[in-house]
C-alpha cells in the first residue's frame, strides 16, 4: 500500500502545476541568531485546477505543526524534502496553513556573533535552495506573490523583497512586514539582517532606489554606488519596459557566495565591491551593479523555464550590463570588453564542447557567448527592430517563464533575419564564430589597432618598435597600449626600456599597472622610474610594485617598508597582509616580530572575512609561520560555506599532513576543535 501511495505521489508531484496553481503566500518568520534557527507560520492560497489527493510544497529538513486546510486539520507527512498534504482536493480556491521549525544547512547564512556585536544574516537561494529556510517551490515555473513578516531583535534592520508596509516594535523585537505586488519564483525570495544604514535616491521614473551599507563603510558609499541611478535610468529607457517591482534595494553582505544575486527587487552583493576612490579603479561595482539590475527584467520579470534556456537570463543580463557601461565609459570600453570575451571564448572552444542551449553549459558560455549572440542579433536586425522585439517579449511574458522560441517569436515579427542559421551558429554550436565576431569588432578603430598589434606578436621588436612608440604616444584607448606592454614581456630589458618609459609616462593607471605586472626583474637603472608606481592610485598596482621592489632591491627594503607601513588596501587588507609578511621576512628591520606575527595570525581567524583569512593563511604557510593557532584557523577554513575557501583549507591541510611533525600537531589540536571541525579533520587524517 505504501508503495502504491509513493507512485501516486510521484506522479502527482511531477504534474503538480497541471493540478494546482499557487497564487500567494503570507509568512511570519522569527530568526534566532544564537541557535541559527527559523520558526515560521505560513499560509498559502491556491486554486485546484483538477481534483487530486496530494499537494506538495518543498521544505528541506523541517518540522511541522498545526497543519490545516481551510482552517481544518489535515493529514500530512514529510519526507525531509517536502511537506506532503493529503486530502481530497476539489476544484476551487483553498488555503493551507502550518507552522514550521528549521535549522538550515544552506541558503540561510549566519555570520558574526552576538558576543562580538557583528551579527549578519543573509540568504542565497540560487536555483532551488530557498526551501531550506522557507517552505516554497524549487520549480521556477511555480510563481507566487509573497508577503513576508520578519521578526528580529530590534537592534537589527531587515531587508527583504518588495515594499516595507509596516515596522512595529514589541518589547525588544521588531516586526518588519514586506509585500510584493506581483508573482515571482521562490529562489528569488531573500533576507538580509544586520546593522545596516541606507541612503535613498529616486529614478527618473519615480522608483525609490535604496542603497545600504554598514555604518563603518559610510565614507565608501559614493564610490561603491557610483553611477547607480544613471545605470537604472539607462536600463529602464533602453529596455523600454518600466521597472516592474515598485522599489529597488541593494546591500553588500559579508562572505557572500557570488559577486551578486538579483533577488526580486533586492540585490545582494559581495563586500569586496565596497570601495573607496582608490579601490574603485581596480574593483568597481559598476558591472555587477548593472548585471544584477538587468536581471530584474531578464530572470525576474521573465524567468527561463529550465536550465537549457539559462542564456535568456545570463546572456541578456551580461549584454545589457555592457550596454549600460557603454553609456558611462564609452564605445571603446564596450568594444574592448567584447574583444576580451571573444578571446576567452575562442580559447575555451578548443576544449569546451557544450553549446549555449544546453543545461550543462559553462558560465562563460551562458554569460559571454549568450551576450555575444545578442550583440550579433542586435547588429543584424538593427536597433529599432531589436528594441521592439525585446519590449514585446517582456510584455507578453511578464511574470511568467519563457524559452528561446518565445524570444525568437518576437524577433520574427520585426525581421526576416534567418534565425535558423543564427541558432545553429551561436546557440547550438560550441565553436566560436571568429569570422563574424571579427567583422563586428573591426567597426571600432581601437579594436582594429588591437588586431594589428596581435599580428605583430611574432615579429622581432626592431621591426615593430617605431609603430609601438607612435601608438603608446597617441591618444588611442588604453587597452591598445596595455597590449603593447604585454607583448614586450619576453624582450630583453635594454631593448624595451624606451617603450616602458613611455608607457609609464602615459599616466594611465591600467597601462602603468601592465608595466608593474610584466617587469618582475627590475634593473637598478630603472628603479627610480619603477618606484613611482608605489604612488599610483591603485591598490593592485601598489601591491605588485611593493613586492617586486622588495624582491629586487634588498638594500632598499627598509625604505619601502617604511613608506608602506600604514597601507591597508582594499577591504580584504591586501596591502596590510603583504606588508606584514615582507616585514617579518626582512632581516634587521626594526619591528616587534611577535606583535606582527600575532596580527597576521589574527587576520586568519574567523573574526574576519574569508578573503582576508585566506590571504593571511597563504602568507603564514608560505613563510612557515605555523603554530597551533594557525592550524586551528586552517581547519576552521575547511568548514566554511564558501567552497573556494573550504577547498583551500582542505588542500593545505592535506599538504601539512604529509609532514610527520605537522601531522602530530594537527592530531594534538583535534580535541580542542568543535564537532564539525573534528569531523573534517578526521576525514583528512584518514585519507
Amino acid at each position: 500500500m505504501k508503495y502504491l501511495f509513493f507512485l501516486i505521489c510521484t506522479f502527482t508531484f511531477a504534474q503538480q502545476t497541471q493540478f494546482i496553481d499557487f497564487k500567494s503566500v503570507r509568512g511570519q518568520i522569527t530568526i534566532n541568531p544564537e541557535d541559527k534557527s527559523v520558526r515560521g507560520a505560513v499560509s498559502y492560497w491556491f486554486d485546484v485546477l483538477k481534483p487530486t489527493d496530494t499537494v506538495k510544497i518543498d521544505a528541506q529538513n523541517m518540522a511541522f505543526t498545526e497543519v490545516e486546510l481551510n482552517q481544518k486539520q489535515i493529514q500530512f507527512t514529510s519526507n525531509g524534502k517536502q511537506i506532503l498534504l493529503i486530502s481530497s482536493f476539489k476544484k476551487g480556491t483553498n488555503n493551507i496553513s502550518f507552522n514550521y521549525v528549521a535549522k538550515p544547512k544552506q541558503a540561510l547564512y549566519f555570520l558574526g556573533s552576538e558576543e562580538n556585536d557583528n551579527v549578519q544574516i543573509w540568504t542565497q537561494g540560487q536555483g532551488k535552495n530557498t526551501s531550506n529556510w522557507f517552505p516554497s517551490f524549487d520549480d521556477v515555473n511555480e510563481k507566487v506573490i509573497f508577503s513576508l513578516e520578519v521578526v528580529v531583535d530590534s537592534k537589527y534592520k531587515v531587508i527583504s523583497n518588495g515594499i516595507l508596509k509596516s515596522k512595529v516594535n514589541n518589547n525588544s523585537m521588531t516586526y518588519w512586514r514586506f509585500n510584493m505586488q506581483k508573482p515571482m519564483s521562490s529562489y528569488l525570495l531573500m533576507l538580509a539582517i544586520g546593522k545596516f544604514e541606507k541612503q535613498t535616491q529616486q529614478s527618473n521614473s519615480g522608483i525609490p532606489l535604496e542603497m545600504y551599507y554598514e555604518p563603518k563603510d559610510k565614507s565608501k558609499f559614493e564610490p561603491t554606488y557610483r553611477y547607480s541611478k544613471q545605470l537604472f535610468d539607462f536600463l529602464e529607457k533602453e529596455i523600454g519596459v518600466k521597472y516592474p517591482w515598485g522599489i529597488y534595494k541593494q546591500a553588500p553582505v559579508r562572505e557572500f557566495l557570488y559577486a551578486g544575486m538579483e533577488n526580486t527587487s533586492a540585490t545582494l552583493f559581495a563586500t569586496r565591491y565596497v570601495v573607496d576612490d582608490t579601490g574603485f579603479e581596480d574593483r568597481s561595482y559598476t558591472n555587477v551593479n548593472a548585471h544584477e539590475l538587468a536581471h530584474q527584467w531578464f530572470g525576474n520579470l521573465v524567468t527561463a523555464e529550465s536550465s537549457t534556456h539559462h542564456w535568456l537570463q545570463e546572456g541578456f543580463a551580461t549584454y545589457y550590463a555592457l550596454l549600460a557601461e557603454k553609456e558611462i565609459y564609452g564605445e571603446n570600453y564596450f568594444y574592448s570588453k567584447l574583444y576580451e570575451s571573444a578571446q576567452q571564448l575562442k580559447f575555451a572552444s578548443r576544449t569546451d564542447t557544450i553549446p549555449v542551449l544546453n543545461a550543462k553549459a559553462s558560465s562563460l558560455t551562458f554569460y559571454q557567448k549568450g551576450a555575444w549572440a545578442l550583440f550579433v542579433l542586435h547588429e543584424a536586425i538593427g536597433d529599432k527592430a531589436f528594441k521592439k522585439a525585446v519590449k514585446c517579449y517582456l510584455k507578453k511574458h511578464s511574470f511568467q517563464t519563457v524559452n528561446t522560441p518565445d524570444f525568437f517569436a518576437e524577433i520574427k515579427k520585426v525581421s526576416d533575419y534567418d534565425l535558423h542559421i543564427f541558432n545553429k551558429v551561436w546557440l547550438e554550436s560550441s565553436v566560436f564564430n571568429t569570422i563574424e565576431s571579427n567583422v563586428l569588432l573591426n567597426k571600432n578603430k581601437s579594436i582594429k589597432m588591437l588586431f594589428e598589434i596581435e599580428k605583430l606578436k611574432n615579429k622581432p621588436l626592431p621591426e615593430k618598435e617605431y609603430f609601438f612608440i607612435k601608438t603608446v604616444q597617441s591618444d588611442v584607448y588604453f587597452s591598445v597600449k596595455e597590449a603593447i606592454v604585454n607583448q614586450l614581456k619576453p624582450e630583453k630589458f635594454e631593448d624595451k626600456v624606451t617603450l616602458l618609459t613611455l608607457a609609464l609616462e602615459t599616466k594611465n593607471i591600467q597601462v602603468r599597472q601592465a608595466v608593474a605586472a610584466t617587469l618582475n626583474e627590475i634593473p637598478e637603472s630603472f628603479r627610480a622610474q619603477y618606484e613611482t608606481l608605489l604612488d599610483d592610485k591603485s591598490y593592485q598596482t601598489q601591491e605588485i610594485a611593493l613586492y617586486n621592489l622588495w624582491n629586487n632591491f634588498p638594500e632598499q627594503r627598509a625604505r619601502y617598508l617604511d613608506k608602506s607601513k600604514d597601507w591597508i588596501g582594499f577591504s580584504d587588507y591586501n596591502l596590510r597582509t603583504l606588508w606584514l609578511s615582507l616585514a617579518l621576512s626582512t632581516p634587521n628591520y626594526p619591528i616587534n616580530k611577535e606583535q606582527l606575527v600575532d596580527e597576521l595570525i589574527n587576520y586568519s581567524s574567523s573574526d574576519y572575512e574569508a578573503t582576508i583569512r585566506q590571504d593571511a593563511l597563504e602568507k603564514l604557510l608560505n613563510f612557515n609561520i605555523i603554530n597551533d593557532e594557525v592550524l586551528k584557523n586552517l581547519v576552521k577554513a575547511t568548514t566554511h560555506h564558501m567552497w573556494q575557501f573550504s577547498k583551500f583549507g582542505r588542500d593545505n591541510t592535506r599538504k601539512l599532513l604529509k609532514n610527520a611533525t605537522m601531522r602530530a600537531s594537527l592530531e594534538r589540536i583535534l580535541p580542542n576543535l568543535n564537532e564539525t571541525e573534528q569531523f573534517q579533520l578526521n576525514r583528512l587524517l584518514k585519507e
